[in-house]
């Protein structure tokens, strides 16, 4: 599996794409990635830059992977809906797969959530992408469990165990393998919490 992340540090931090190749690695499966990211940079952004285009072009991935500016669908969930319909159009063009990856509310605005959600999952049906419910898996451990702390203590960034808990995310939407009882050492998290976030990864998912 090749895989392409285009976004920023919400993607970048704790280095969400290793996290996610240990785990997928523990289940056989050999996942090559290449991130393009600058901070808080835009799908829009990424557009104008070419970077991303210029990779998408070469054909050289199997999946896609979107993360917009992380307020830009709560302010305007049109050009988010916009931005990543003209990315779509070139990774189709590619014989490409989209993936998109919702992001999480601020931790001291947790109501942002349900805007998040409804502009990542419009766009995804819209466009036929697979849908990475990170955004949605957080706000449901953030209501049950008081430990960890998902985010950094910006109240913004992902903390270690959040991109964990992402990666678990991942690992389920994307690879379709169950994170549970996979048992990698991730350096900065021990082995306990490492195994209650695979756990509540798949029983937070399987509770849609």
């Amino acid at each position: 599996m090749r895989i392409l992340f285009v976004g920023n540090s919400f993607t970048a931090r704790n280095n969400l794409p290793g996290l996610l190749t240990g785990l997928a690695g523990a289940r056989g499966i050999d996942l090559e990635h290449r991130l393009i990211q600058a901070g808080g940079a835009s799908l829009r952004q990424h557009l104008n830059a070419g970077k991303a285009l210029e990779a998408i072009a070469t054909g050289g991935f199997d999946v896609v992977v979107l993360q917009e500016q992380s307020t830009l669908p709560i302010k305007s969930p049109d050009r988010f809906r916009e931005s990543a319909r003209d990315f779509d159009a070139a990774i189709k063009a590619a014989g490409l797969r989209t993936a998109l990856y919702m992001t999480w509310a601020r931790r001291n605005a947790p109501e942002t959530q349900q805007a998040l959600t409804s502009a990542y999952a419009g766009s995804a049906a819209e466009l036929g992408a697979t849908l990475v419910p990170v955004g949605v898996i957080w706000e449901r451990f953030i209501k049950q469990y008081d430990e960890p702390v998902l985010h950094d203590s910006d109240n913004s960034h992902p903390a270690l165990a959040g991109s964990y808990l992402a990666a678990c995310v991942f690992l389920m939407a994307l690879l379709e393998q169950d994170p549970v009882g996979i048992d990698v050492p991730v350096k900065g998290l021990d082995a306990d919490t490492a195994a209650l976030l695979r756990q509540a990864a798949w029983d937070l998912t399987a509770a849609e």
